[in-house]
């Protein structure tokens, strides 16, 4: 999906174009001068998508912890829904940048507003929030993230010209639609489609429940069916989850299969034949399932505080800044004004002020304390998905509980939302920031991508609140339905900080100890392993290369072979300086350097 590809349109031709600005910061299209762009259709057609992505990452995030963002979702639909209609007023490129913006805006609010996390701990806690109050907290939060985003977008995409490789994947998909509308109608036929078979299957099993989860153990009594059900592994048939194992790939489903297989078929047996715990087996008071959550939030916690620190020079250059490559600038009429900015900040600070006293009683001064860290934290949240496409959202939430773990101890509703206002923060600024990479690829206003964006974001809080509602008054928040794994580790890591050991079950000491060394150790192995697989590539393209060289020399006069081994070390040497990865060709096109994804 953050895959580099060429595409039609408003493209040169490869062989036309700069290597670096091929690779580094290609600009994919120029508009026409008048070009429709902030039209109320293009507007209203993203807030309606993000509506239908903010109800599915509910439902979806409360069931596994994750969200998916909707920038390609809208795209697609957004276009094909005009190619159908095929208005008198042709939908442009443009428009469609400005469908994705507002609908990624509406669709992230899920996660912005906390619903994945913070707001179903609280409920967890016994904490039931009004729909007024989930509405103020949700308005309250919900454009921090945006006015932290614009005056990042500088470094991040003109200077740095980070990749933000979703930004770009959108980018490239608006091109190629246009391009070829035909493939783009296919997509969203297949999207529908999908769609209605997973309708379908949804509502028939909502009256016939054996057709999601076969009862395999009751109809065959077996030992190899019936031990392991009473652990919890069942044959679960869900259009939803196979979604999700298409969307995640096999490397995050098979580290999901290898922790469900060790928890709940190795641990859990384990500590419940050394009595450690005497409740139920899914029980989180006295079951085995509340002592090896302790050891699941270890492992969460180390890798996120572990892949932070390997990422220290990603955040010394987020404040230190560099001005490698030239600035593209932008016309001085659509830059975005600094006292939009500024003044919505300072707005939504005051508010939030306001929201997080009058709700949950936090002080003033907290509040602005977990803005400020926000903004620091937001920064390196963004670093990290213009270079990785990974937006570290928990693992900064994780970092505020533990700051304010310190700054107001025993205070475990502000511990949970401070790092709720945290998570906020770096949510949307991130989300922001791919939506301005993908406008800046086709040469769209950020000023009215900017508009775009908010505009997507109220319609967003209009749309989350009531449907999260409507989920959790028809399930129970923590139960079989909605097992909300997000929430469970927050929940977790306040009472932690707040009541200290008392709050672990038995000798779950234990289970935390060996969740931090396997949380530090996985992200140092990765790492290890990543540089002997590039190590190794590194060589095989030097070998290959020496090899080239050589048949150079046997196949030329000697004139001819002095001055092929000569430009062969000089871009060597320009490949080895220069340390960026993307492909370098020869004038005649015989051999390139492999490519490091």
């Amino acid at each position: 999906m953050g895959s580099r590809q060429s595409t039609g349109g408003g493209v040169s031709d490869p062989e036309d174009v700069d290597v670096n600005q091929q690779e580094d910061d290609p600009i994919l299209y120029t508009p026409a001068v008048g070009e429709a762009q902030l039209s109320a259709r293009a507007v209203i057609t993203g807030i309606l998508l993000g509506a239908v992505v903010s109800a599915m990452n509910i439902y979806f995030g409360l069931r596994t912890g994750w969200s998916i963002g909707g920038s390609l979702i809208a795209a697609i639909l957004g276009y094909s829904l005009f190619h159908v209609i095929a208005p008198e007023k042709p939908f442009t490129r443009l428009e469609t940048n400005i469908a994705q913006t507002a609908g990624s805006a509406a669709g992230s609010m899920t996660s912005t507003a906390g619903l994945l996390a913070c707001i179903p701990a609280m409920t967890m806690l016994g904490h039931e929030l009004t729909t007024m109050q989930l509405y103020m907290w949700t308005a309250a939060v919900a454009w921090i993230g945006v006015f932290f985003a614009v005056p990042l977008r500088r470094q991040m995409v003109l200077v740095e010209r980070l990749h933000f490789p979703t930004g770009m994947a959108t980018a490239s998909t608006i091109m190629a639609m246009f391009a070829s509308g035909k493939d783009a109608l296919v997509k969203a036929r297949v999207l529908l489609w999908a769609a209605v078979i997973a309708g379908a299957f949804t509502l028939a099993k909502h009256f016939f429940p054996v057709l999601e989860m076969p009862p395999l153990a009751t109809w065959w009594p077996v030992a190899a069916l019936t031990v392991p059900a009473a652990y919890g592994f069942k044959l679960l048939i869900s259009p939803m989850m196979l979604g999700a194992g298409v969307l995640i790939g096999m490397r995050v489903a098979a580290s999901l299969l290898a922790g469900a297989v060790f928890s709940w078929g190795i641990l859990a047996p384990w500590v419940e034949q050394q009595g450690w715990v005497e409740g139920p087996t899914f029980s989180y008071s006295a079951g085995a399932r509340g002592w090896i959550l302790w050891v699941g939030v270890a492992i969460m916690v180390a890798d996120a505080m572990t892949q932070l620190g390997m990422s220290w020079r990603t955040i010394i250059n987020t404040f230190r800044g560099t001005a490698n490559g030239g600035e593209l600038q932008d016309s001085s009429n659509e830059k975005i004004p600094n006292k939009w900015w500024l003044l919505g900040l300072l707005a939504s600070t005051i508010f939030t002020a306001v929201v997080a006293k009058t709700v949950f009683d936090v002080s003033p001064m907290l509040t602005v304390l977990a803005i400020l860290l926000s903004s620091v934290l937001a920064a390196i949240a963004v670093r990290s998905t213009g270079e990785t496409d990974i937006n570290p959202v928990g693992g900064m939430g994780k970092v505020t509980q533990l700051v304010y773990g310190g700054v107001a101890p025993g205070a475990m509703i502000t511990n949970l939302m401070a790092a709720g206002i945290t998570g906020a923060g770096a949510s949307q600024a991130a989300d922001m920031m791919q939506d301005l990479k993908t406008g800046h690829m086709l040469g769209a206003s950020p000023r009215k991508q900017f508009i775009a964006q908010l505009l997507g974001i109220g319609g967003g809080v209009v749309i989350c609140v009531p449907v999260y509602q409507l989920f959790t008054s028809a399930y129970e928040v923590g139960g079989d339905r909605l097992p909300a794994p997000a929430a469970h580790a927050w929940k977790a890591m306040a009472e932690l900080l707040t009541k200290g050991m008392d709050a672990m079950p038995h000798n779950a000491i234990y289970g935390v100890l060996g969740g931090v060394a396997f949380g530090i150790a996985i992200p140092l192995l990765r790492r290890a392993l990543h540089r002997l697989h590039r190590s190794g590539l590194l060589l095989s393209g030097y070998v290959y290369r020496r090899a080239a060289v050589c048949n150079l020399e046997t196949s030329r006069t000697k004139a001819g072979r002095d001055a092929r081994v000569c430009h062969c070390i000089r871009t060597n040497r320009r490949r080895r300086t220069n340390g960026r990865r993307q492909r370098h060709s020869d004038p005649t096109g015989r051999w390139s350097r492999p490519r490091l994804e």
